[in-house]
């Protein structure tokens, strides 16, 4: 969503490198080529005057002046700026003192609201919670329905007494479930509430009654990342008419300008507390400010990252496959079966895209991240799931009636089964390499990353021989100079030409080549 700002920003600062001191000018010229990015991502026109202002404040003073890399400076100020107006700290849920915590969701139709009702309950069950989602949306066709298929995917407790599709009371819903979640000892009620094309009084109307009946603890107010600067008004008139604690951005994996996102905590004063980046429903997060910053900086989001690996990957098993690459056969303990678990929890993580977008400067090939084919990965496992054990065990024994075989088998060409084999065996004797402390292959003379001691020591034997001119007059002189040296080494006192100290050399002869140019 970022991807146009993140580019135009990145331009900037690549101007402001080499820089020893930045001029007024130059700070004028880098302001306005932000204010020029802000604009362009349908960032809010307050926003951006706030927003350049601060940056030129901090950026003419005595931080950047004295700073011997002025472009890191101003990446820096940039950055705790956008944090800022991101909404500074990850604002955190309040949960009742007595359970249960009540949150009701608020926004207009096609905002996402009941999708995002199903992420927010998978969210709240994986963070040890008792969920229970109420269908108080009896207007829109079928959302009762869609709310019940969301919670039983989801697996959490929907509570849906009113058929819908125009029929029910949604205030006595919303009142009813909170002594139904009481008696069956859910924790959390999640109320999910109706929306309208626009703003208008029957909306805000119905939202204010739900509010008043239920008294939630937190009140969310849902809003498309995707509708640009609309979002903004929409979100002041929420907040006058019904108010709201905090923000929910949905749609963040969309193809708009992100303008919302970065206007909306700024202009309402109220923090985004949640993402929501996929159409699957673990693809919903608490929304980080200082994340989000580094991720439009081309920073990467690395904590993100490690959060997401640590809730895949089991420790056990990590250090399993690390003794394995450790060992002394040269990590052949590991085989395609070992390859083929590691894949799948890596997939678990989620697209695979996604996933390399988090590292820092992956903006600069996002082209190609984003070409990347999801599908190679499922091809794969087809391939190694052809294979019979002992074939995974030992892909060595694999010949051509084997590939041929397992070509059929995963509906490949064979080409491709003889490729995945040899990119196992490359990627063993790397992974191997880099677990026994060598770093990576090929990459000699670096300290934690060389080839071996092999490798190291043709280096050194390379470094001891004098390289010999090709040109004999220079050569000539170069022998003479060396012989000179030895010389003086041996000798106990001399100057600083290794000629004996006070006498000159009468022996000292130059060159024929040379005499032609002495007077």
């Amino acid at each position: 969503m970022f991807d146009t700002l993140s580019d135009r920003l990145a331009a900037t600062f690549k101007s402001l490198r080499g820089k020893g001191r930045l001029s007024p000018e130059d700070i004028d010229a880098t302001a306005r080529e932000i204010r020029i990015a802000l604009l362009e991502a349908d960032v809010a026109l307050p926003v951006v005057r706030a927003f350049i202002a601060k940056v030129k404040e901090r950026a003419s003073g005595a931080e950047v002046s004295g700073a011997l890399n002025p472009s890191q400076q101003v990446i820096k100020i940039v950055n705790e700026e956008l944090v800022g107006i991101l909404g500074g700290e990850t604002r955190r849920l309040r949960f009742a003192k007595q359970a249960p915590t009540v949150i009701m969701l608020a926004g207009l139709q096609g905002a996402g609201k009941t999708t995002l009702a199903g992420k927010l309950g998978l969210w709240l069950k994986n963070q040890g919670h008792s969920p229970l989602l109420v269908a108080c949306d009896l207007q829109r066709p079928n959302a009762v329905t869609q709310l019940s298929v969301v919670a039983e995917r989801a697996g959490v407790a929907v509570y849906a007494p009113e058929p819908g599709n125009g029929v029910g009371d949604p205030v006595k819903v919303a009142k009813d479930s909170i002594e139904y979640a009481r008696s069956r000892q859910y924790d959390i009620v999640v109320v999910d509430t109706a929306g309208r094309l626009g703003i208008d009084q029957e909306l805000m109307k119905q939202a204010s009654d739900i509010r008043d009946a239920v008294n939630p603890d937190e009140t969310l107010f849902v809003v498309d990342a995707m509708i640009g600067q609309d979002a903004v008004n929409t979100a002041e008139a929420f907040r006058d008419g019904v108010g709201f604690d905090g923000v929910v951005l949905s749609k963040l994996d969309g193809d708009a300008r992100g303008g919302a996102a970065l206007s909306i905590a700024h202009v309402t004063g109220k923090q985004i507390m949640f993402a929501s980046n996929g159409e699957k429903l673990d693809e919903f997060d608490a929304f980080h400010p200082d994340r989000m910053a580094s991720r439009i900086l081309d920073m990467g989001d690395l904590l993100t990252l490690i959060e997401q690996a640590e809730k895949t990957f089991s420790q056990a098993e990590a250090e399993k496959m690390a003794a394995k690459l450790q060992s002394s056969k040269g990590g052949k303990d590991f085989t395609l079966d070992d390859f083929l678990a590691q894949m799948e929890q890596v997939r678990k993580m989620g697209s695979i895209s996604k996933l390399l977008g988090m590292l820092p400067g992956m903006g600069q090939i996002k082209d190609q991240i984003n070409n990347i084919d999801e599908r190679d990965v499922d091809r794969t496992a087809a391939i190694i799931k052809s294979m019979t054990p002992g074939e995974r065990h030992e892909p060595t024994i694999i010949n051509g009636s084997r590939r041929a075989r397992i070509a059929r088998g995963s509906g490949v060409e064979v080409s491709a089964v003889k490729n995945l084999v040899e990119r196992f065996f490359e990627a063993r004797k790397m992974m191997s390499k880099m677990a026994q402390g060598g770093g990576m292959p090929g990459m000699p003379g670096v300290p934690g990353m060389g080839g071996g001691p092999g490798r190291t020591k043709k280096k050194q034997k390379v470094a001891k021989g004098k390289q010999r001119s090709g040109n004999p007059m220079k050569r000539k002189l170069e022998e003479q100079a060396a012989a000179t040296r030895r010389e003086s080494a041996e000798s106990p006192t001399g100057n600083a030409f290794g000629l004996p100290a006070g006498e000159p050399d009468k022996n000292f002869e130059l060159p024929d080549e040379f005499k032609k140019f002495m007077g």
